[in-house]
């Protein structure tokens, strides 16, 4: 799919399954107002799994929960909760809409973009959440601020690159989930460390070396 072209074949639409259960861990609502903005724009044709985003009542509801999504996610600690939150709903919703892509025709391809949209999703929504947890031990909020536009921007260029370089888009995916891994091993012993270091100084003990 080009820019103002189709989806047209089986990697186009395999790129665009794996984007849509990556950028939902990160932005759901972003992820399905761009979509479907783009079928309703005739920027691309949406397969028939998708062509419900492009309707206005839908575009209308993923527009609003954006906007309030884009503001949420850049206030210190209210993004960590309205991530807690959206655990229950990034994960389904990226099973959704990666099943939304494939599985008009077949039912097995449905099962089989289900599942690894639903694993991209809870990749990228663990990672997000890890991250910005550790995000908010610093006392500074534009850290914070930084963070999230870059997951803005992390968001479009992903879903960008899933419709023009399906290929390249593969490559990158693949790396950005063992960045992912990699990111969510270290800040979990770093945000152990944080609360084990909060836990003895509330005792009257000093803080651990690491956090010293």
């Amino acid at each position: 799919m080009d820019a103002l072209g189709g989806l047209v074949d089986t990697p186009q639409l395999l790129a665009l399954a794996a984007a849509l259960g990556w950028a939902s861990g990160f932005r759901l609502y972003a992820a399905v107002f761009l979509t479907g903005l783009s079928g309703w724009m005739g920027w691309v044709d949406l397969p028939a799994g998708l062509q419900v985003l492009q309707h206005p009542a839908v575009l209308g509801a993923s527009g609003f929960m954006l906007f309030i999504e884009f503001f949420a996610d850049k206030i210190p600690f209210v993004d960590s909760i309205w991530d807690a939150v959206h655990t229950v709903i990034r994960i389904p919703a990226g099973a959704a809409l990666a099943a939304g892509a494939l599985g008009a025709d077949s039912a097995a391809m449905g099962w089989v973009a289900a599942l690894v949209g639903g694993s991209l999703a809870a990749t990228s929504h663990a990672a997000k959440m890890t991250t910005r947890a550790a995000v908010n031990t610093s006392p500074e909020p534009f850290s914070n601020v930084a963070v999230s536009l870059a997951e803005d921007g992390l968001v479009v260029f992903m879903l960008w690159l899933s419709a023009t370089h399906p290929a390249l888009f593969a490559v990158v995916l693949v790396a950005s989930v063992v960045l992912a891994i990699v990111l969510l091993v270290v800040l979990v012993k770093f945000l152990r460390t944080v609360v084990r270091g909060l836990s003895e100084f509330m005792r009257g003990r000093p803080l651990p070396r690491e956090l010293g």
